[in-house]
């Protein structure tokens, strides 16, 4: 039942929805008694959508998030195995196109071809199966391993977790099928400002990983105060922002994280 909840918690943490329904449900009123609160729900609607789309809000809340995790120095230790958290692909238009199809979180993919060079004999698993709700979206790993075999990873190092649909299964299929051993060094690849959920997460798996956060896109502290050229440029920030924020609360509520906030130094 996780799953369905959680797809539905999503949904409605992202303000952009929320606007729409609020707006929405304004335009109904306009047609009822409740016509001044119908008219009332649409003018603030259009004030928020504005308010958010173009204030540095999605920067503030982004962030915290990307900053929580810093980025890896290679010591040179040995590397046992890379987990790559899905969502760098878009599995139904690559299987309609029958090409691979990257979204802005490529980063992910590509990072796990360079880390895979440079640690000759780890494991490279991705996880992440159709992530779809109400339809289906295709399977993740299949496009991605393809990707990976063509940037020249060979095959037998490629390892596909193809069942998770979120960040709970993700921890828990990879630790079933990897099996990792005591003193093992795994690496996480995941988008910077999802580092903290996803390793509260394996955490809490006891799927012990070191944090590799990629696909940065905040410049940092300095884009606090900076605003959007456009409102949908600012609401897809505040969209994704929102999302990590209301995961982490809900995770945590539910068990399935380490600590409300995970970093570095454990919890």
């Amino acid at each position: 039942m996780f799953f369905p909840v959680s797809k539905l918690l999503g949904f409605f943490a992202l303000p952009s929805n929320l606007l729409v329904v609020l707006g929405l449900l304004g335009v109904v009123l306009l047609a009822t008694r409740w016509r001044r609160a119908g008219l009332r729900l649409v003018v603030a609607s259009l004030v928020l959508v504005a308010l958010l789309g173009w204030s540095p809000l999605g920067n503030a809340l982004l962030v915290p998030l990307e900053d929580r995790f810093p980025p890896v120095l290679d010591d040179g230790r040995p590397v046992a195995g890379i987990v790559v958290l899905g969502g760098a692909v878009t599995p139904d238009v690559a299987e309609a196109r029958g090409i691979v199809v990257l979204n802005e979180a490529a980063e992910r993919l590509t990072a796990a071809a360079t880390l895979a060079r440079r640690h000759p004999s780890a494991r490279i698993v991705h996880s992440g199966g159709d992530p779809g709700f109400l339809l289906p979206d295709g399977n993740e790993s299949a496009v991605a391993l393809r990707l990976l075999a063509e940037l020249g990873v060979p095959a037998e190092r490629l390892v596909a977790e193809d069942r998770s649909r979120n960040t709970v299964e993700n921890a828990v299929y990879s630790k079933a099928l990897t099996d990792p051993k005591p003193g093992e060094r795994w690496l996480l690849v995941t988008s910077a400002y999802h580092m903290p959920r996803a390793i509260g997460v394996f955490r809490r798996a006891s799927f012990p990983v070191e944090a590799y956060p990629v696909d940065v896109r905040t410049r940092g502290r300095v884009d606090l105060w900076r605003p959007f050229p456009t409102i949908g440029d600012g609401l897809r920030r505040t969209d994704t922002a929102m999302r990590e924020w209301v995961g982490l609360v809900v995770y945590r509520l539910t068990g399935k994280s380490s600590a409300l906030f995970p970093g570095p130094e454990g919890g």
